[in-house]
């Protein structure tokens, strides 16, 4: 029975953890006898013995509060990544293993930041530091010069407004077809498609303001952990931004000492880690703007394929309609390349293909549902 005084929630922590530990190691050991390479053998030695000596700071902190532990069997996840491991090879692995490096990075800091001072909250200090060290060597071995536990993905009006162009665009299209096919009169038509149009600008609108929201908490997340990590981890923090200095052109020796310079301002290093190191910048279009801008394109989107049947009536506005969606489906995939990075030509066609299967689709749906309700 446990006699412990630490509440329930705090003893899952801590067991988590050190699950964590032990299939760090597993995995590590198994990396060590895959790999050929004498040097990354003895890395993932190394680091396998680091995860073990984790493995004992969770241990001592359970026991000295009396709380009875298992096995150091690794978990199903673990295993299973080791037979996936032998099929794939120890680079697949290796690859997951710095996801989960960079995962307990985040996992440490956030123990680190929500502990009271004590015991809980040193072990989550140093256990991020180590965590990162792995992270950085893993990165090291393979050429990886960004932090793993950020994430520096953001938008951008321009993007916003062919996104929520297509998704208009597609959607109600889509709706148009299913409706002509359910053989709705022009007024009916024309009615449901204004409504879709109005339902999807609102809900597209919503979610670019929703997640203008998110990207600027992103921002301020990954801000304030790369602050953190220069308060915390000065070294590994001075070893990083050398590899940055290496990177672009300097030699070792002068990178260090540029380096060990910069750290001295610290707010100076943070601006720089974070637009250099995690590829981010902040954004500075408000959510209100980003939200009425991607509604607006939405509904513009939307608009083109009822936009017939306010002139045109019968077979004639369907084949101008089904004409102008057609165009503006290549069109908005040929301005998708620009991000995608695909031809013009293939992005364009392939969005064609795609309004033309949508229209297929809901035409025959919208006719099976008129007959099954008749």
């Amino acid at each position: 029975m446990n006699n412990s005084p630490i509440d329930s929630k705090t003893i899952r922590t801590w067991k988590y953890h050190l699950q964590d530990e032990i299939d760090a190691s597993f995995l590590y050991k198994h990396l060590a006898v895959m790999v050929d390479n004498e040097k990354n053998k003895r890395i993932y030695l190394s680091l396998a013995a680091v995860e073990d000596k984790h493995v004992a700071v969770w241990k001592d902190l359970l026991e000295k509060n009396h709380i009875k532990l298992g096995p150091d069997t690794p978990s199903f996840k673990a295993s299973s990544l080791y037979h996936l491991s032998k099929r794939f090879g120890y680079a697949f692995l290796t690859k997951l293993m710095l996801k989960e490096e960079a995962t307990e990075v985040k996992s440490y800091m956030g123990l680190y930041n929500s502990s009271p001072a004590g015991p809980t909250k040193n072990i989550a200090l140093k256990l991020a530091q180590d965590s990162a060290e792995h992270a950085n060597r893993l990165m090291g071995s393979g050429g990886i010069t960004e932090e793993p536990w950020h994430n520096s993905e953001s938008g951008g009006l321009l993007r916003n407004i062919v996104y929520g162009f297509n998704d208009g665009l597609t959607a109600n299209f889509g709706l148009i077809a299913g409706v002509i096919g359910a053989g709705a009169v022009p007024h009916i038509i024309l009615v449901s498609g204004i409504a879709g149009m109005i339902a999807d600008s609102l809900s597209m609108g919503a979610s670019g303001y929703l997640a203008s929201i998110s990207e600027k908490e992103v921002y301020e997340h990954e801000k304030s952990m790369e602050a953190d990590e220069i308060k915390l981890m000065p070294e590994l923090e001075t070893e990083e931004l050398a590899l940055i200095y290496e990177a672009k052109g300097m030699n070792r020796e002068l990178a260090v000492t540029r380096a060990k310079e910069a750290m001295k301002n610290p707010e100076q290093v943070l601006n720089d880690k974070v637009r250099e190191e995690l590829g981010m910048t902040e954004n500075l279009s408000s959510p209100l703007k980003e939200g009425w801008v991607t509604g607006t394109a939405t509904a513009i989107g939307a608009i083109i394929p009822i936009f017939p049947f306010f002139f045109f009536h019968g077979a004639l506005a369907v084949w101008i309609s089904l004409t102008v969606a057609m165009l503006a489906h290549f069109g908005v995939g040929a301005a998708r390349s620009f991000f995608t990075g695909r031809a013009i030509f293939r992005s364009g066609f392939d969005m064609f293909i795609v309004g033309m299967g949508v229209a297929v689709v809901g035409y025959f749906i919208g006719e099976f549902v008129a007959v099954m309700l008749r």
